[in-house]
């Protein structure tokens, strides 16, 4: 038989403490996010159709998006035991310098119009988190406001060769002048991709005023409050910005780019170059003989050539050919700090995230910005000290096994890509 009694008042109070209220809005839907996902989800509610859409989307189908999404959820970590953690370094040496996480922001563009901060509160985030800042051709802040925002960290800048040269060559030139460390060089958007989600939307800029941009936006008028109390949206390395995107693009991409190009860049640049948007093995062999000072596997985070490779499943061929020494990043599709691990893991040196970093700002600003790093360093965290390892240089290709779910036709599961 159980024994009952009425419980003491006293009691009762130590058993049942209430949590004090969080009256700042901002900080109480932050402080619910727990996962970038979460963020995700937050950032939806708060930002009209087609900012969030601009920001979510991806080519065509959206294919590669979501292939390079499920390649990280289709791992299986392989964990030591009875190797104590209790504290893990996450810091690592980048492109000659230090960054206190392996990972860093990816460029974006037309930040400015998911939330009214953009790249300065990217910027300023990244620097207090000390972890690189890269500012995109196509960004809403200048080369100059963003040192401004980030005076003191590490400021990278990503380049699109446009067809006029003297506009390119005039970008390379600032972003030396203030000081910014490393250049990305970006070589997967000779043309702009097929993004329907914009055209459905009739995503521009200035954005398309209609009646159901309008409907969309009268749940949402602090985003609209942003929007028309803030300096003017414009394209801070841009002179004309009228026309939907794919049309911006196209104006200012060109498909003839060449490894002409990429030789005078670098005789331009003072600092450390990296391509951006190598999608073969045969191309990163090329370049690391070429001298570059590293590479970016990337697909555009899915935004360009739908269907194209997985970026996480290419990494272990790459460094396989090329060397672990060589200085080869990884991007696309990141959405968990165990992804981050699990690409160091397999040879990656660094990481960079795009969406993660813009749902957080769409949620919160640079607030936002600071939550989507502080939940992406508590997953590595604790990833790392679930795996045995008190260290990024601990890691290694037997703490990962890539599953297999997309195997080519003709091909022994042992041979395709990514298997280990």
């Amino acid at each position: 038989m159980v024994k009952r009694q009425l419980a003491k008042p006293t009691e009762l109070l130590e058993l049942m403490q209430f949590k004090k209220p969080e009256l700042d809005g901002r900080k109480r839907r932050l402080d619910s996010a727990l996962t970038i996902h979460d963020l995700r989800a937050i950032a939806k509610r708060r930002t009209p159709k087609a900012a969030f859409d601009y920001t979510d989307g991806a080519a065509e189908a959206e294919l590669s998006l979501a292939r390079a999404r499920q390649a990280f959820e289709d791992i299986e970590f392989h964990p030591g035991i009875l190797k104590p953690a209790p504290d893990v370094d996450t810091s690592v040496e980048i492109l000659g310098g230090p960054s206190a996480l392996p990972f860093g922001i990816a460029p974006t563009g037309f930040t400015r119009l998911m939330q009214t901060e953009g790249e300065s509160a990217g910027a300023s985030a990244a620097g207090a988190a000390g972890i690189p800042f890269t500012l995109s051709t196509l960004g809403t802040t200048s080369i100059e406001d963003v040192k401004k925002a980030n005076p003191h960290g590490r400021n990278w800048f990503q380049l699109y060769v446009m067809r006029d040269r003297d506009i390119s060559y005039g970008l390379v030139r600032r972003a030396a002048a203030a000081g910014f460390d490393t250049l990305q060089f970006t070589v997967d958007t000779p043309v702009a991709g097929a993004r329907l989600r914009d055209k459905r939307n009739g995503f521009a800029i200035p954005p398309q005023l209609t009646v159901g941009t309008i409907m969309n936006a009268i749940p949402r008028p602090w985003w609209w409050y942003d929007f028309l109390t803030t300096p003017k949206l414009e394209f801070a390395s841009l002179s004309t910005t009228g026309g939907t995107v794919g049309e911006l693009l196209n104006a200012a991409m060109d498909p003839t780019i060449s490894y002409d190009d990429l030789d005078v860049i670098r005789s331009m640049w003072p600092g450390k170059i990296v391509v951006k948007g190598v999608q073969n093995v045969e191309d990163s062999v090329r370049l690391i003989d070429a001298g570059v000072d590293g590479i970016v596997l990337s697909n555009h985070g899915g935004r360009q050539l739908d269907r194209a490779p997985i970026p996480f499943h290419l990494l272990p061929h790459v460094v396989r050919e090329v060397g672990r020494d060589a200085t080869v990043m990884v991007d696309t599709g990141i959405m968990n700090g165990a992804d981050i691990v699990a690409s160091l893991a397999l040879g990656a040196k660094f990481t960079l995230i795009g969406r993660a970093y813009l749902y957080g700002l769409m949620a919160g600003g640079r607030q936002g910005v600071d939550r989507t790093i502080a939940i992406l360093r508590s997953e590595i965290e604790r990833t790392m000290q679930l795996l045995g390892v008190a260290s990024v240089a601990e890691l290694e290709p037997g703490h990962v096994t890539q599953l297999a779910r997309l195997v080519p036709v003709g091909q022994p599961l042992a041979g395709r890509v990514g298997v280990n």
